[in-house]
């Protein structure tokens, strides 16, 4: 396969993806216009689409890690984690409501998030310098999509598709991570009052801030590392769970609180 002939599959699976979210209807999976197993072109289509985005005025105001919880490898057949973009309009207040329509099926994972108060540049990131570069945790819910049919994806087909983001939700009161032992925290996420899923800050590569180490050594390994200011979702701590209208997901994290949202009955657009 020639340069070109990547470039040319590269926007065509990025065109479809841009147009599946734009109308909300998914697409066949993009991995089947990829060269097989090409992380690389699938990162190309992601950035293609961030770039789209930026240009339209959307604000980048972080990452996202995904993969990381064994549970959820479990459940997409992956062994390796990923990544994508966050913008300032993915958000959703705390205790707010997911418009109906806003995503095509979305589903729900708990998560520790972290603000970073410093840079981190290096190639080779250690979980001390995310320590430091942390300004503090919140806990967090991320409501995963996929714009690729069915949630029919390989490594490639959720990589291409922003790792399957979709928005996220944030608790609203800060803690130091001297306060916090991200790796014995204990997650339990309900929907409509019921545990759906479960997990601790060890099922997320071990820890949130290894995933984080992780995240920061690629970033910076790639040319974009992460900023002062960032926000890092770090990776499910338990399975996903799918959401439909009228849900109320909470996802209480010890150390951290609790943060919830809702979703919109059929109809309710508000």
């Amino acid at each position: 396969m020639t340069a070109t002939g990547v470039a040319a599959e590269v926007a065509a699976a990025a065109d479809a993806l841009w147009e599946a979210a734009r109308t909300g209807t998914p697409c066949p999976p993009v991995r089947a216009l990829l060269p097989e197993g090409d992380l690389e072109a699938a990162y190309a289509v992601q950035r293609l689409n961030v770039a789209r985005g930026t240009a339209a005025g959307r604000r980048l105001v972080g990452r996202k890690i995904g993969l990381t919880s064994p549970a959820v490898q479990a459940q997409l057949g992956v062994d390796q984690p990923d990544f994508g973009a966050l913008f300032a309009d993915m958000a959703i207040p705390e205790g707010g409501t997911v418009p109906a329509g806003r995503l095509i099926r979305p589903k729900a994972e708990a998560e520790i998030a972290l603000v970073l108060g410093a840079d981190l540049p290096h190639r080779d990131c250690t979980v001390v310098d995310v320590l430091r570069a942390t300004e503090f945790a919140l806990p967090a819910l991320e409501i995963v999509d996929s714009r690729n049919a069915d949630w029919d994806i390989t490594i490639v087909d959720t990589v291409a598709d922003n790792a399957s983001s979709g928005l996220f939700v944030l608790g609203g009161t800060p803690v130091p991570l001297t306060r916090l032992d991200a790796r014995g925290a204990r997650m339990t996420m309900t929907r409509r009052g019921v545990a759906v899923s479960e997990g601790t800050g060890a099922d997320c590569l071990g820890s949130p801030l290894n995933a984080t180490a992780w995240l920061a050594s690629t970033l910076a390994g790639a040319g974009d590392p992460l900023r002062a200011g960032d926000l890092v979702l770090t990776g499910a701590l338990g399975p996903m769970a799918p959401a439909a209208p009228g849900d109320r997901f909470e996802a209480r994290i010890s150390q951290l609180g609790s943060v919830a949202v809702e979703f919109a009955t059929e109809g309710d657009h508000a």
